[in-house]
């Protein structure tokens, strides 16, 4: 069998080439003088590297090779780990390791790979580190059957960018082009990729380039141009992508995009908080990355671009005339989640204010046309516009969920949903979640009603622990429930051992009932929805869906879907059976709960109850 290798150039970082020596380069504009720290056997060998006037210094050099360890010392003093490290065995702080990654032999089987097309996705979110007992990227290869066989067909892995300490996030890296070492190296990450590969399941992988973490950033000392003033973030100065010296810090954003896609044949990324990336260039970062990957990896095989965008930019996921993203594929719509939680717990603090007046009818829009906000003032927001029209956008743009990481996460305890949301209201938005047209979207767990948290958690130093962890329960002290010190004290600490190992998925849960009844429950909708849904997804258009109220939990949404059939969700979602809804022309193709298909045939539906149809184009 042929094996094929992977490597993406890159004018910065460690480079194996051909004849062995190694090319190490440094953007570090600040500094004096950089050398080059080779460690061997506890001896340290220092290599003067030579500057351009871009701020750049460089060096080749056969006395390293794959393998070996090194450092960077800034003006004779400062020694630093290389920001493009491939890989940091020992932690943000320790020397960076020299890998060649032609070294990983992948299948001609993997090289053959292309990927799947969106309209096929259902999305499983995870946490590498509390997705098993041993939290690794090989111990996670075991669950990958098990999750094809549920009807999953992508993974997306939270952060892996490297971060401080044993536990976290993920979402404090500040190495991003080297995989946690936590979870194992880089060949074991490329091992899972190859195994989900062979599996049937894409993998997507969660990138942050809105801020570094705050514990193993060394960039300030070195090359102060990749942040700004002129913007600030919740993590301080903006990342820089539009002041000076901003050229050299967007070719670091986009080779890493390009890195991960090509090095690791990953399917795609999901950009976290894109919101927060501040930049008025005339060429916005955003799309020159996505450009760079449509001219690249893409232009190849599927690969799919997901963003997070707090300000419903709809801009960002335009299509051509031929349906074909200009930039990104979809992005997570919190206005279905917000909606929807809204219903299923009568929870009104925080973003969700916004949904409190109407909540069905906002879930229907957003069904309907892809969000909720597409302009209106938000209330949550000081009255501030939130969002741009949707509504020309195909339902594939917008990924829906009822919970991820965040949103089970920033929470007090880290609790799920279904903690607190009654069974057969869970049922029936499950039911709406896996048949409509949108991708949807499982956090781990979710699938069998795990009663598991996913609280927050990190493993910061001190001072810096006592103050995340001060920080964190002071976040919650608005709620009335939290005012008081006492109540805060209960919080879970994040940096606690015990914190992290309550988040660890308890796949025994498996073995009793109640919890198989759940997973089976998905298992159906997902077979249904590969069967009859997603074969119709082809050439969906947008402006090709409409919803009627007809009370305030009782709602219909009609799309036309690319084959020219049309799909018609039925939903009431309150606790008062919902009289009058029209018929839908077409066969059932879902009842939830059964009785529901009855007591709508003689013109009610009852509470907490959700109805598919589907009038199938003519032969």
């Amino acid at each position: 069998m042929k094996a094929e290798t992977f490597r993406h150039s890159m004018p910065f970082g460690a480079e194996v080439l051909d004849d062995g020596a190694v090319r190490f380069a440094l953007w570090a504009p600040d500094a004096k003088s950089v050398e080059l720290c080779l460690e061997h056997d506890g001896a340290e060998k220092l290599l003067a590297m030579t500057s351009d006037a871009s701020g750049f210094y460089r060096l080749t050099t056969k006395d390293a090779r794959a393998g070996s360890r090194y450092r960077y010392r800034i003006d004779s003093d400062l020694r630093v780990p290389d920001p493009a490290s491939r890989f940091n065995a020992d932690d943000v702080h320790g020397a960076s390791i020299v890998i060649d990654p032609r070294c990983y032999p992948w299948t001609d089987a993997e090289s053959d790979w292309r990927g799947r097309p969106w309209i096929e996705a259902v999305i499983y979110e995870l946490h590498l580190g509390t997705f098993t007992t041993d939290g690794t990227f090989r111990a996670a290869i075991e669950r990958l059957d098990y999750l094809a066989e549920l009807g999953v067909t992508a993974l997306e892995i939270m952060p892996v960018a490297d971060f401080p300490g044993r536990n976290n996030w993920g979402y404090d890296g500040v190495l991003l082009f080297a995989p946690e070492s936590r979870y194992g190296t880089p060949d074991d990450f490329k091992a899972l990729i190859e195994a989900a590969h062979a599996s049937g399941l894409i993998v997507l992988l969660d990138v942050v380039y809105n801020h570094f973490g705050p514990d193993g950033n060394y960039l300030n000392a070195y090359a102060s141009q990749y942040f700004t003033e002129h913007y600030h973030t919740p993590w301080g100065a903006a990342v820089n992508f539009g002041d000076e010296g901003s050229r050299a810090v967007r070719d670091f954003c986009i080779h890493n995009v390009l890195y991960w896609l090509e090095e690791y044949r990953l399917d795609g990324l999901r950009f976290d908080a894109v919101h927060e990336i501040r930049d008025e260039s005339p060429q916005n970062i955003l799309r020159e990355i996505a450009e760079a990957v449509h001219q690249g990896p893409g232009s190849e095989r599927h690969v799919h671009l997901i963003l997070e965008n707090d300000h419903n930019a709809a801009s960002f996921l335009k299509r051509s005339e031929s349906g074909q993203p200009f930039w990104y594929t979809a992005q997570w719509n919190d206005d279905f989640h917000h909606a929807m939680h809204v219903l299923l717990t009568n929870e009104t603090g925080g973003y969700y204010c916004d949904y409190t007046e109407a909540p069905a009818r906002y879930l229907a829009r957003a069904l309907a046309e892809g969000f909720s906000y597409q302009g209106e003032p938000s209330k949550h927001r000081d009255g501030a516009a939130r969002g741009e029209p949707s509504a020309d956008l195909p339902p594939t743009a917008f990924v829906s969920f009822l919970q991820n990481h965040d949103q089970v996460g920033n929470t007090a305890f880290g609790l799920r949903i279904n903690a607190t949301a009654e069974v057969a209201a869970m049922r029936a938005a499950t039911a709406l979640l896996l048949l409509s047209p949108m991708p949807p979207l499982l956090f781990m767990g979710q699938e069998f009603a795990t009663d598991q948290p996913f609280p927050f958690f990190c493993d910061f130093g001190p001072p810096l622990s006592d103050l995340v962890t001060a920080g964190r329960r002071k976040e919650f002290e608005r709620f009335p429930a939290f005012r008081d010190p006492e109540a805060q004290q209960k919080i879970p600490d994040p940096n606690a051992p015990e914190t992290v190992r309550s988040a660890v998925v308890d796949w025994s849960a498996l073995d009793r009932d109640e919890h198989h009844g759940w997973l089976e429950f998905h298992r159906a909708l997902l077979q249904l929805r590969h069967a009859e849904i997603a074969p119709r997804l082809a050439g969906v258009k947008g402006a090709a869906a409409s919803y009627r109220m007809f009370t305030p939990h009782a709602f219909q949404v009609t799309w036309q879907l690319g084959d020219g059939s049309y799909l018609t969700l039925s939903a009431n979602l309150g606790e008062a059976s919902a009289p009058k809804l029209v018929k839908p022309e077409g066969e059932l193709l879902h009842a939830e709960p059964e009785r529901a298909a009855t007591e709508f045939r003689h013109g009610s539906l009852p509470a907490w109850s959700v109805l598919w149809h589907l009038a199938r184009a003519p032969q």
